[in-house]
């Protein structure tokens, strides 16, 4: 209630002062000079006085806001031409007239009938005219002033946010810049104190303050700590008039966030942890965890452990849970409760990022005792042996041992172990094992060319606990004796021509065998004693395990024997080596003389006996001197030239018409048809060449059509003309066709010569004598009478 009495006293004083104002502007208004215009020269020397002035204003103020019984006066207009009879009448135009602004066309008072906010419009341009009043001539120039809106203070400071969100470092210093807050006012900064704010803190102290003229937030308080508060509500405060009483405001909140710093070292919350893990664990199990307390935040508070002592490092190792900030103790290596029952490990937790500003508060690292304690297992079987790799000899006799495998319990009570085979490993059970010793024995006889690595499986399990269990591979090689004899390496099937040579070499054989290199290679190639001495053939052995079979005698006949079977024994070179008999098939075949095969069959040979050789030999004669015949017609034939393009008829252009004597010109149609020229054989398309084949195929011009019989000479043949330019198919026609158009009437007159020795001339040809003896006979035609006279 009061700042409302402040305000309304305020107005009075304002409105007192806009009357004494408006008065003391009437006054002047009719108290004020004319303004008298300069001298002007007009013709004739004639000078000319520019119409003087009789009122002239500027502009007027009104206060806005005002809400008085009766319109506000803005001013009055008064000419100096007006002596108060009423003959003058005032006129007001512009913005807002006749709505907001209204004139007494009498007095010239204009007032304001509306309530005016300079927020929404600071002034306005209006025109007023003096004219009189019965003509409505004007008596005065027209004249343009200003309204001004008087601005009072009715609108309170806002800021340009309701809410204000800023961050600021937890132990920041004393004045450090939080964040700017701004507000604004619409009243006239121009006019008056009504925008000139000034800001304040209502609410933060002692915490955070804020200058008056900039509203800028500072820190207030030094070592604010984030981990104690992190957040701080503020509320600012913007009052115009200077701050003064009476003055509007407005305030905004401001939500201020102390942000981390790492200002506190990790800390663990007790110096001794315990953990315990099974001797039987496996490498990279986890064992236990321990955590250090870091207050701060985010990357300030990430935290590495570490192991730095202890008898357990080897044991052990520690890595780090980022998302828990824990350190995770794992297994390295596998435990043993019999050899060791407890370790000891010294952890340390350090922070990952330091902040130089606050070393000072270090050291930001802390360290605690880890006790791991080792616990018995009940574990499986152990064989002394990760593997084991037996031999025997193929076609061993059943039961014979193979080898031996031993497993024992771990555990201080040292259970007794039995063995079994995985039946999974050995389908065919070729092996069996002894339950108690675990001696592995065969069941039946072994083939190495069959299976030559056995790759089984040997199960121990304790006698009072089944579920405890091991398991080892077991590969027994079965190891290779001599027990096959070696064999062709193919089905060999040779030949021999009929007429082979002594000791000519016909095919290489080799041998295979099954065994292995020590009981197989090298073979040796031999003939059975009983035909060691074999007429027809013979072996050699080329000591690479390969034997060369050649003739010992010439000359084979197909028509006596066609076939002959050779047996060879092969011997290997295991001991005790072992052999076998093998038959080479030889077959008796035609060859030429270079050997080449011919024929094998032996019904070849037998002919008709209706034929003999002569015969064959002379009907092939025949038949080659009537092909020969039939390439010779052909050759010549084709030799013979062809025309280059075919006709059905003979084409006229191939003629050369000469004429020797003088014809009768146009109307002469008797020394030849002129329909001749006319190809009908041409009209309808283009005739092709023999000797070349079109790169493409012409297409008829468009627009060129073939010329009727009736057409024109002149037209038709330059029609043909056009078609032959344009035309990349047309062939080369070598034919010539003269035309000779000369007959009665024509322009250029005769072009013979016969008469000219008969008509006077006025040419005188006597120098033709002195031309020599080349140009006599011109000298007798053209010469002088007298000349001719003395020849008669």
């Amino acid at each position: 209630m009061k700042e409302d009495n402040c305000l309304h006293a305020a107005l009075i004083c304002l409105v007192m002062l806009y009357y004494s104002h408006a008065a003391a502007t009437e006054k002047l208004n009719h108290t004020r000079p004319s303004l008298h215009g300069h001298h002007e020269k007009g013709k004739e020397g004639q000078v000319l006085h520019r119409s003087k002035r009789g009122w002239v204003w500027n502009q007027f103020f009104v206060i806005e806001e005002y809400t008085g019984p009766d319109p506000v006066l803005v001013g009055r207009l008064h000419s100096d031409i007006d002596s108060g009879d009423g003959n003058i009448k005032y006129i007001l135009s512009g913005e807002g007239a006749g709505i907001i602004f209204v004139i007494d066309d009498k007095s010239g008072n204009i007032h304001a009938t509306k309530t005016l906010d300079r927020e929404e419009r600071a002034q306005y341009t209006l025109t007023a005219q003096a004219v009189d009043r019965n003509t409505n001539r004007p008596l005065e120039p027209p004249s343009e002033f200003i309204v001004k809106v008087q601005d009072i203070n009715d609108n309170p400071p806002e800021f340009l946010h309701e809410n204000y969100h800023a961050n600021v470092p937890e132990r920041s210093n004393v004045g450090t810049s939080v964040i700017q807050v701004t507000a604004s006012d619409a009243d006239d900064p121009t006019y008056g104190n009504s925008a000139k704010l000034v800001y304040s803190i209502l609410e933060g102290q002692p915490y955070f303050s804020v200058e008056a003229q900039t509203g800028i937030i500072r820190t207030a308080l030094p070592n604010m700590d984030r981990e104690a508060k992190e957040e701080y509500h503020v509320v600012i405060q913007a009052k115009d008039m200077g701050g003064h009483m009476g003055g509007l405001s407005g305030t905004t909140k401001v939500t201020i966030t102390l942000t981390d710093v790492n200002d506190n070292p990790p800390k663990f919350p007790q110096s001794v942890y315990q953990m315990s893990v099974s001797e039987a664990a496996v490498p990279g199990e986890e064992v236990g965890r321990v955590k250090a307390k870091d207050p701060d935040i985010g990357e300030n508070g990430l935290v590495a452990y570490s192991i730095i002592d202890g008898d357990g490092m080897d044991m052990f190792e520690i890595t780090t849970d980022y998302e828990t900030q824990e350190g995770v103790v794992k297994l390295k290596k596998l435990l043993d409760f019999e050899t060791k029952k407890s370790y000891s490990l010294k952890v340390e937790a350090a922070n990952v990022h330091i902040d130089p500003k606050f070393i000072s508060n270090g050291p930001f690292k802390d360290t605690v005792t880890v006790k791991i304690s080792v616990e018995d297992a009940d574990e499986p079987p152990v064989f002394l042996k990760p593997s084991y790799i037996f031999e025997v000899q193929e076609n061993a006799a059943s039961g014979t041992v193979v080898g031996k495998v031993h497993a024992k319990d771990p555990d201080a009570a040292n259970s007794a172990i039995r063995y079994s085979i995985d039946r999974h490993t050995d389908l065919e059970r070729y092996f069996v094992i002894n339950a108690e010793d675990g001696n592995i024995k065969t069941i039946k006889a072994l083939d190495r060319e069959e299976i030559a690595w056995h790759n089984i499986s040997v199960f121990a399990v304790e006698v009072h606990k089944q579920h405890q269990e091991a398991k080892v591979p077991v590969a027994i090689k079965v190891v290779d004796v001599n027990d096959n004899a070696p064999k062709f390496a193919a089905a060999y099937e040779a030949f021999v021509c009929e007429n082979a040579r002594s000791n000519q070499q016909f095919i290489t054989i080799s041998a295979d065998d099954k065994d292995e290199s020590a009981n197989g290679p090298r073979f040796i190639f031999s003939l059975p004693p009983e035909i060691i001495h074999n007429p027809n053939f013979t072996l050699r052995d080329n000591r690479d395990n390969t034997a060369s079979v050649l003739v010992r005698r010439e000359g084979f006949s197909r028509q006596k024997q066609d076939l002959y079977l050779l047996p060879i024994v092969i011997s290997d070179g295991g001991l005790p080596p072992m052999s076998s008999t093998n038959t080479l098939t030889i077959r008796v075949c035609g060859c030429d003389s270079n050997g080449s095969l011919l024929s094998c069959n032996a019904e070849a040979y037998i002919l008709n006996a209706g034929l003999s050789t002569g015969a064959l030999i002379a009907i092939l004669a025949c038949i080659v001197i009537l092909l020969v015949i039939v390439v010779l017609f052909v050759t010549l034939k084709r030799q013979k030239k062809e025309p280059l393009i075919v006709f059905e008829e003979e084409d006229v252009r191939e003629n050369i018409i000469t004429y020797d004597d003088e014809g009768g010109g146009e109307e002469d149609t008797e020394a030849f048809d002129i329909a001749t020229l006319q190809n009908p054989d041409g009209i309808n398309g283009f005739i092709p060449r023999k000797d070349i084949k079109p790169e493409y195929q012409y297409m008829p011009r468009p627009g060129l059509r073939p010329a009727p019989n009736s057409v024109d000479v002149d037209d038709f043949i330059n029609t043909r003309i056009q078609e032959a330019d344009n035309d990349p198919t047309a062939p080369p026609y070598d034919s010539i066709q003269i035309y000779g158009y000369e007959g009665r009437g024509s322009v250029a007159g005769s072009l013979s010569s016969l008469e000219s020795a008969t008509t006077d001339s006025d040419l005188d040809y006597d120098y033709l004598q002195n031309w020599g003896p080349r140009f006599k006979k011109l000298a007798d035609l053209y010469g002088s009478k007298d000349t001719f006279d003395d020849d008669s």
